[in-house]
């Protein structure tokens, strides 16, 4: 009998995305930048209420519906045909701590019309906040790759965020109504991996870059909300995720990652190379 060579699959980056303002719209890239407390430009704007505390499409659903772009030296927020344009570096006031989960972070304040924007094209009033180069977010030390601490931006509580394609096909096969990867707003997309795959790995080489695999992210209702519309829908995917992938009573989707050292260039169509696997 002749056997066949069985044919070897490469994994390769399909999708870089990023999220300029937290819990806003997303942007698609071919490429972009590791730097210190993620992807270039991803997550350095913040909304927050009136006790400068941060919003999210889990409060606010319609938030999924502003679509973002960054043009030259300023940010293009759009809902509809009107936008708002937000420079880089805001001359709006000096900078105030504003609140991200238990954390307190150094942010620059946006002009009231900036404000105004927001506040029509979401229903509550709430105020635009910047990131400074001399804000230190630190994430939780325990999962922490560098020994005084690595650092992030607005994000949940780390730098960057992968998932494996196959690891939404294998969810979409379980489900009624399939979702879009949008729904789980990874910055990174893996073709060619088996489902589930990333979460056996420890570290891995994109590009001129390695990742730590730190910590399985964990699951919450904003997957239930459709992000082309900004509406919540009721259960799903997370009552079908939450049935096969619940571990100590949280619902894991995806892997956070740390970059050894900022710096590298991510592209699509990268090699993904697993250099250490978990025990």
């Amino acid at each position: 009998m002749v056997r066949r060579a069985r044919r070897l699959v490469s994994m390769k980056i399909s999708e870089i995305n990023i999220y300029p303002v937290k819990s806003l719209g997303s942007i698609s890239l071919n490429s972009s930048v590791v730097e210190d407390r993620g992807l270039r430009f991803d997550r350095r704007w913040i909304l927050v209420d009136g006790k400068r505390k941060f919003l999210t499409q889990r409060e606010v659903p319609v938030m999924a519906t502003i679509g973002v772009a960054i043009d030259g030296e300023q940010l293009i927020a759009r809902c509809g045909d009107p936008s708002v344009a937000v420079p880089f570096d805001p001359d709006a006031g000096d900078a105030v701590n504003v609140k991200v989960w238990s954390s307190s972070v150094k942010a620059k304040p946006n002009t009231a019309e900036v404000n105004e924007w927001f506040s029509e094209i979401i229903g509550a009033e709430c105020s635009l906040f910047t990131m400074t180069e001399q804000s230190k977010r630190i994430v939780n030390p325990f999962y922490a790759v560098r020994k005084f601490g690595d650092m992030l931006s607005f994000a949940d509580g780390y730098p960057f965020m992968m998932i494996g394609q196959a690891s939404l096909d294998e969810l979409n096969s379980r489900l009624d109504s399939p979702v879009p990867m949008n729904r789980f707003r990874p910055n990174f997309v893996v073709a060619g991996s088996e489902p589930f795959a990333e979460d056996t790995w420890k570290r891995v080489r994109i590009g001129d870059s390695i990742f730590h695999m730190v910590k399985p992210c964990e699951r919450c209702v904003m997957t239930t909300i459709d992000q082309s519309r900004g509406h919540k829908t009721v259960v799903e995917p997370l009552k079908t995720l939450a049935s096969f992938r619940t571990r100590k009573g949280k619902v894991l989707f995806g892997q956070n990652l740390i970059a050894d050292r900022p710096g590298g260039t991510i592209s699509v169509g990268n090699d993904v190379e697993v250099i250490e696997r978990r025990d």
